[in-house]
């Protein structure tokens, strides 16, 4: 008579796979709690012995996304310059944003869009993430203004959230469906708009014109 065995080990790392992706694919209000231990493999019982909430599970897979080796945006900002940490920042986010392996776009861009009442800590908490990468890419430009490849008046608020608004903006284009090359052209274009603002700020600095330092 064949023996019961042991019990199937709850594989955490890879449910919170699981779950990552379907947050990334259909938002924090998207995915329900069906959708979630269906995909998982898990009872809601289970869920919540392991994550403890659909939010707290919610904020662990962003993290998991969102942890700095897996973060293009971190390792560009080891680039030489800051012209180059900006584009590069730009391209390698894009590349994973049309990724056919993945869901297209940002999830800390995307997945909470329309949240609501009650959901509102969702929303604060994906903000302040991408104030987090706001952060390091201004200062960046900063040092890269200290360093001397930008101008001394460069305005890093400004170019900081050009920069920011350009890369969420290609997150919302890949979701709707853009493709590599789309995606590059735009960053072609948006590298040059860099470029005349860097011009603009060099030229304030040097004929003494208003402008805000770093």
């Amino acid at each position: 008579m064949a023996g019961r065995g042991r019990p199937r080990r709850f594989d955490r790392d890879a449910a919170l796979r699981t779950a990552m992706r379907l947050f990334w694919e259909h938002g924090y209000e998207g995915t329900s709690l069906a959708m979630l231990t269906s995909a998982m493999g898990i009872t809601p019982t289970s869920l919540y012995a392991a994550f403890g909430s659909k939010d707290a599970l919610f904020r662990e897979a962003v993290a998991a996304y969102n942890a700095p080796e897996n973060s293009p945006t971190d390792r560009a900002m080891l680039r030489p310059t800051a012209r180059e940490a900006v584009e590069e920042m730009l391209r390698a986010n894009a590349d994973a944003y049309v990724d056919p392996g993945t869901p297209p776009g940002c999830m800390v861009v995307l997945s909470g869009i329309n949240l609501s009442e009650g959901h509102e800590d969702v929303g604060r908490h994906l903000a302040e993430l991408r104030g987090q990468d706001r952060a390091k890419v201004r200062a960046r430009i900063v040092r890269g203004a200290e360093d001397g490849d930008l101008p001394a008046g460069a305005d890093a608020d400004v170019l900081a959230d050009y920069a920011l608004t350009v890369l969420h903006g290609l997150s919302v284009q890949a979701r709707d469906g853009a493709d590599p090359e789309r995606v590059q052209a735009v960053i072609d274009a948006a590298m040059a708009g860099w470029d005349a603002m860097v011009r603009t700020f060099g030229d304030a600095a040097r004929t003494g014109g208003a402008g805000r330092t770093p």
